[in-house]
């Protein structure tokens, strides 16, 4: 079995952490959350930021979805700068529908308005969150780029993809490694 065969050398499922020398100003202090990884590219979410301009509740009423009950704790995050008017949930993997992607035995994604008319109902899954884009790669181009220092993977667990705590989710999820983020260098060297 050939590594494209098992997975094996790709990052599905965990989790992307922006290096301190990032220049893109979209992903600077970014955590993502890895959808797919293979040779064909990678697709993820960003999880550790809102959108400024939109909340859940306006979104339902964009999309003819608002009900009286709405909730309104739901925030909307920025998943990255690819089709930014297209939604994504991210959520827990008890809940599947036919066009959900089952990344693991604990998260999911899908991106389809019966989601979120069961989010609004209260009837959703367990943990998501909803996010407007996401952040995608062609081939061999995440790879370069994780090799040129620009990202780190950590194990994804379910504290920082669900959880609270948006401001600390960057140090957090580099802490998993036993870093201390402050040491961190903003600049790569070569040895």
């Amino acid at each position: 079995m050939s590594a494209e065969d098992d997975g094996e050398g790709y990052l599905t499922g965990q989790l992307l952490v922006a290096m301190p020398q990032m220049e893109d100003p979209r992903f600077v202090r970014s955590v993502i959350y890895l959808c797919a990884h293979s040779a064909d590219g990678a697709m993820g979410l960003v999880v550790n930021k809102l959108m400024d301009n939109i909340s859940f509740p306006d979104l339902l009423d964009q999309l003819d979805l608002a009900g009286s009950d709405t909730p309104q704790g739901i925030k909307v995050h920025f998943g990255g700068p690819v089709e930014t008017g297209r939604g994504f949930v991210l959520h827990s993997a008890e809940y599947v529908q036919d066009a959900t992607l089952v990344i693991d035995e604990t998260v999911a994604l899908t991106a389809t308005i019966d989601i979120l008319k069961a989010i609004a109902a209260g009837q959703g899954p367990t943990h998501s969150l909803l996010a407007l884009g996401y952040a995608g790669w062609g081939p061999g181009q995440l790879d370069d780029e994780i090799q040129r220092n620009g990202w780190l993977s950590v194990p994804a667990d379910s504290g920082l993809v669900f959880g609270t705590g948006l401001d600390d989710r960057w140090e957090r999820a580099i802490g998993k490694l036993g870093i201390d983020a402050s040491m961190l260098s903003g600049t790569a060297g070569r040895a």
